[in-house]
């Protein structure tokens, strides 16, 4: 199976500079941006959330503030075409379910570097990736 370049890649982002920087990477691997599914994972709302309790919050609502937001920051003409995707859920599970799903030949993302009780408490979402990945995945540490 040759390296480069692949024709389905997965790049999660989270807002951070780093996850961007990640996405910048994943385009350097694919022959066109349409070769990459981007992938945002919301969590799933508390039903004692007020805004779940007064129902002025649905997941349909945070979908379109969420894409909105990525088209907005993805507004350079090497971002066109990009495949995305907002998902709800433990990010981990959904990026490694979602790459599956879609035959991804590799899933690019960032490694925040957490380590001790920080990465204990929070858990690492690149390090449940790698376990669970059907495919290759590229963690960058910056």
């Amino acid at each position: 199976m040759p390296w480069l370049p692949k024709k389905s890649l997965v790049a999660p982002v989270d807002f951070s500079d780093e996850s961007f920087a990640a996405l910048d990477t994943a385009l350097d691997m694919v022959a066109a941006a349409s070769d990459i599914h981007l992938l945002y994972v919301l969590p799933v709302l508390d039903p004692a959330e007020p805004g779940v309790i007064w129902t002025t919050v649905d997941n349909s609502v945070r979908e379109k503030h969420a894409l909105d937001a990525l088209r907005e920051r993805l507004k350079e003409k090497k971002y066109q075409g990009l495949k995305m995707a907002v998902l709800f859920g433990d990010p981990g599970s959904e990026i490694a379910h979602f790459a599956q799903d879609n035959k991804a030949e590799l899933i690019v993302l960032p490694s925040h570097g957490r380590t001790g009780l920080r990465r204990l408490l929070i858990g690492s979402v690149a390090e449940k990736v790698v376990r669970l990945a059907h495919c290759p995945v590229l963690v960058l540490r910056t």
